[in-house]
């Protein structure tokens, strides 16, 4: 809160995301938390919405520079292959600050965040920040060193790790390294079988490529079960 004081915010909204392999991993923590920012920025005059969210899983299918970018500009592109579960997540957390408007009715924000994002509006405000920060001339793939996890078995994805995942993407290069990282072809629901591709790890250095490879090893971070064994979503408020 202290930095955003310092950057000169006035309004804030914060996102907990809960789940069992997140940074917050029980509601009464979040909450515990939502109500210690909450107060503190009282204090501070900075006002402040804190929403718990959803953090069963990784939003978006890249973890690490390049996917994550890609997913990012796939949303802002309304590209019919761009994560929906991203883009439904930054439309409500847009939604939220747009509603600090005193003119924005309650609930209204977040039709208004679609639309700035459906016409357009959305991707040229970003192009205009790029131009403005200065355009990266260098074009940035996907490392190279490829390593294709699959399912051991058939049936459902009952749970992601996201601790574990981000284990792998730290050990391929990433963020250090934009080429390096984790790309997700599968989220929780999904069906798989035997043999079909979960995810793929990206890096551009030997040596980062087998640190990653050995972890998978250990620990390839998603497990397979039955649909009813898919857990809850975290109700977001």
């Amino acid at each position: 809160l202290s930095k955003k004081i310092a950057a000169g915010s006035t309004h804030l909204v914060i996102d907990i995301p809960v789940g069992t392999s997140a940074k917050v991993r029980h509601m009464r923590d979040a909450l515990a938390l939502r109500k210690l920012f909450e107060y503190v920025a009282d204090c501070l005059g900075l006002f402040v919405q804190v929403i718990v969210t959803d953090g069963r899983q990784p939003v978006g299918r890249g973890i690490g520079p390049v996917l994550e970018a890609r997913d990012v500009m796939q949303v802002l592109e309304n590209d019919p292959e761009a994560p929906s579960d991203l883009r439904q997540k930054a439309l409500r957390l847009a939604g939220r600050v747009i509603e600090f408007d005193p003119d924005v009715r309650g609930g209204d924000g977040f039709d208004i965040a679609r639309d700035i994002l459906d016409s357009g509006r959305a991707l040229a405000k970003m192009e205009s920040i790029i131009e403005a920060q200065g355009r990266q001339e260098q074009r940035f793939e996907p490392g190279a060193l490829v390593r294709e996890v699959v399912a051991e078995s058939a049936g459902t994805v009952i749970a992601i790790d996201n601790y574990q995942m981000a284990r792998i993407a730290r050990l391929a290069g990433a963020p250090m390294d934009k080429e390096a990282g984790v790309d997700l072809l599968k989220k929780l629901g999904d069906t798989v079988d035997k043999g079909e591709i979960l995810y793929r790890v990206h890096a551009r250095f030997r040596a980062d490529f087998d640190f990653a490879k050995a972890l998978v090893s250990q620990d390839n971070g998603y497990r397979i079960g039955t649909k009813d064994e898919v857990p809850d979503i975290f109700a977001e408020f």
